[in-house]
């Protein structure tokens, strides 16, 4: 696992979300065609994630509670996540970036209120 690899990874991945018809436009609408900064803020949560190198400092819950996300988008972004790590990396590489990856997926839709662990609230009688 290296800086290089994780680079090369987050590159890869989100060229493939921009052109994705389901996820590739929650994207747009929020971060238009400045993608830099984005792309230099994952580069720092994916080496914190799997080098622990403590580089990124934000709150990946707060910026994703405001986006229009359901449970076919965080299959889609797993889906291709998992096949561009498929195609990049091998060994134990593959196995933590997959691993991690599902786990945010897990913790945003707990997060959110989606997915099968989602809560599900009583109904309040009107009246």
């Amino acid at each position: 696992m290296t800086e290089e690899l994780i680079a090369e990874l987050v590159d890869t991945f989100y060229d493939r979300v921009r052109q994705d018809q389901l996820i590739g436009p929650i994207f747009l609408a929020k971060l238009g065609d400045d993608w830099g900064p984005h792309l230099s803020k994952l580069r720092d949560f994916w080496s914190s994630v799997t080098l622990m190198s403590g580089r990124y400092r934000g709150k990946p819950q707060q910026v994703h509670m405001p986006l229009p996300l359901e449970m076919q988008h965080f299959e889609r972004w797993l889906s291709l996540f998992e096949a561009t790590v498929a195609e990049l990396c091998t060994g134990p590489a593959k196995f933590l970036f997959i691993d991690r990856a599902h786990r945010i997926a897990e913790s945003l839709q707990i997060s959110l209120n989606i997915g099968p662990k989602a809560l599900i609230l009583p109904q309040r009688a009107v009246g």
